[in-house]
């Protein structure tokens, strides 16, 4: 799953919300989705402006964690891919 990190970034730099929304132009409302992690998808110019704003890049306020359960199908089925055992030079 992705984690937005914008809490964290902000609480770092003691910014509100309203802060954020102020410096960027981007909505209160979705600045909050955003901040309490109920955002569906983010907008790469909104993930732009943040940035700017905060003076961060994007890997500092989005991470990746591991799914509790795969969720990606492999070509037999919903079964998780095997990594690749294959032995260098073969």
């Amino acid at each position: 799953m992705i984690r937005i990190l914008l809490s964290k970034r902000l609480g770092e730099l003691k910014w509100t919300q309203a802060d954020l929304a102020r410096a960027t132009g981007i909505r209160p409302t979705t600045i909050s989705d955003y901040y309490n992690e109920i955002a569906e998808r983010i907008n790469l110019n909104h993930l732009d402006l943040i940035c700017e704003a905060l003076d961060c890049s994007p890997t500092e306020i989005l991470v990746r964690e591991p799914n509790p359960e795969p969720r990606v199908r492999n070509r037999t089925g919903f079964e998780k891919p095997v990594a690749d055992q294959r032995k260098d030079g073969e």
